[in-house]
């Protein structure tokens, strides 16, 4: 309040525009945004999780394409291999006398981001705010 019973209303306006701001941001474009960034993440770690023979398999990592499904935007990280799933789950041997155990490259990179995503999200989260209230 200024002096005189008066108030200044211009600090008050400039957030109201920073908040219109926000507002109008892409919203979607922010939800893809993060969906890809884990995505990339984990298609990270996969790969370097994957075992290499001849390099098929590590190869035949890829990222599809993000699809909103309700509140939820999904991308999947696949491997189309023939013999993806038998390598990240285990398998029996040839002559089917024993048990080759699964490397869950998949598996246990997927817990990995599921643990790391709450702080990348909030980073890419704050960011975005400090773009909206700082910039003009």
């Amino acid at each position: 309040m200024g002096r005189g019973g008066r108030v200044d209303l211009r600090q008050l306006k400039a957030f109201e525009r920073k908040l219109a701001k926000l507002a109008t941001a892409d919203y979607e474009k922010f939800c893809e945004d993060c969906a890809k960034e884990l995505a990339a993440r984990l298609l990270g770690k996969v790969i370097r999780r994957t075992p290499v023979d001849e390099g098929t398999l590590r190869r035949g990592w890829t990222i599809g394409q993000v699809k909103k499904s309700g509140t939820a935007y999904e991308i999947k990280v696949i491997n189309n291999t023939e013999y993806a799933q038998y390598v990240e789950f285990g398998h029996r041997t040839s002559n089917h006398q024993g048990w080759v155990n699964g490397r869950f490259m998949m598996t246990i990179s997927a817990d990995q981001i599921d643990q790391q995503a709450p702080a990348i999200l909030e980073k890419k989260l704050m960011k975005m705010l400090k773009e909206a209230f700082n910039g003009d």
